[in-house]
C-alpha cells in the first residue's frame, strides 16, 4: 500500500535519475567526440514532460499548488467553503479533461501511425503515460481536498 501512496515520487526519481544519466551521456558523447546523442533530445523532452505531471501529482496530494485567497479570505466561513467546492469541481472537470484530450491525442498518434523524428519510434509511446499521469493528478487533488481543512 506505500508504494501506491508513493508511486509519483518513486516514478519521477525513477525519470530524473535516467534523464540525468541520458544528458550526461550525451555530454560526454559531445566533448569526447565533437558529435552529439542528437535522438536523446526528443527522449528528455517526453521526459520533462511527464515529470512535470508527476511533479504536479505530488503537489496536489501535499495541497501546495498555488492558489489566490486574498480574496476568497475575506469571505464568510460557509461562503469561503463554497467557492473552495466550486475550485475544486472545476479543478477536477479540467483533469478530467486533459485525461479524455490525452486519450484522444494516444487514439489518434496509433491510428495515424505517426512517429518521431528523431528515433522513428511511434509517437504514442511517448503520450500513453500522459492519461494515467492526469488521472493521478485529480486523484491526488481530490485526496487533498476531501482531507483539507474545509473538507
Amino acid at each position: 500500500m506505500r508504494l501506491l501512496n508513493e508511486i509519483e515520487k518513486i516514478l519521477c526519481a525513477g525519470l530524473l535519475l535516467a534523464m540525468t544519466a541520458l544528458g550526461f551521456a550525451n555530454v560526454m558523447v559531445r566533448y569526447g567526440s565533437n558529435r552529439s546523442l542528437a535522438a536523446t533530445e526528443e527522449l528528455l523532452t517526453g521526459g520533462f514532460v511527464l515529470v512535470t505531471i508527476l511533479g504536479a501529482a505530488i503537489a496536489a496530494r501535499r495541497g501546495q499548488h498555488l492558489a489566490v485567497e486574498v480574496f476568497s479570505d475575506l469571505l464568510p466561513s460557509a461562503l469561503r467553503r463554497a467557492v473552495r467546492l466550486l475550485a475544486v469541481v472545476l479543478s477536477l472537470l479540467l483533469l478530467g479533461a486533459s485525461v479524455w484530450f490525452c486519450w484522444t491525442l494516444v487514439q489518434n498518434q496509433i491510428g495515424t501511425g505517426m512517429r518521431s523524428y528523431a528515433l522513428g519510434l511511434p509517437l504514442w509511446w511517448y503520450s500513453v503515460a500522459l492519461p494515467p499521469a492526469f488521472a493521478l493528478v485529480a486523484l491526488r487533488f481530490l485526496q487533498a481536498s476531501l482531507s483539507g481543512p474545509d473538507a
